[in-house]
């Protein structure tokens, strides 16, 4: 019982130190911080209140939800909150916190970010307009040309 306890507490402060860096204020009465990761995360505040006053740790589908909101990866949501271990989610070569993997798609930046999903097609939309008017091109989007020049 003991290693369940400790392993909830850090997971609890571990949570709190990222909803700190990302803005939500939990330290005063009336900051709203719980409410508002809720609600950006969707997901019902009882659960991060649970979580938070270190009572019980958040299902599957609310760590998702709350590391989708919080910029971390499920990965390290599960291995932080001691419900598995590095060795059990390894990760693949190449892979490891998405460095090295090239450039994202749009979507995928928003995912990445943490990017609520009330907000998630206007980022889209946004990055989009900027990769076009800038004449990027994310990989994956078009097939690359030997000439860049080429118009599409």
């Amino acid at each position: 019982m003991g290693e369940k306890s400790s392993d909830m507490e850090r997971f609890a402060g571990w949570v709190e130190d990222l909803m700190r860096e990302r803005g939500y204020d939990i330290d005063s009465p009336r900051g709203g911080g719980r409410s508002r990761l809720a609600e950006d995360a969707g997901v019902h505040r009882a659960a991060v209140t649970r979580l938070l006053q270190r009572q019980s740790l958040p299902d599957l589908e609310t760590m998702r939800a709350l590391a989708r909101v919080l910029g971390v990866g499920l990965r390290d949501m599960l291995i932080e909150s001691g419900r598995v271990t590095a060795d059990d989610l390894p990760v693949p070569d190449g892979a490891a916190g998405g460095a090295g993997r090239g450039r994202v798609t749009p979507a995928e930046a928003a995912e990445l970010l943490g990017i609520p999903d009330s907000h998630r097609r206007q980022f889209v939309e946004m990055a989009e307009m900027i990769i076009a008017v800038s004449g990027a091109r994310p990989e994956g989007v078009r097939p690359r040309r030997r000439d860049a020049s080429a118009s599409s």
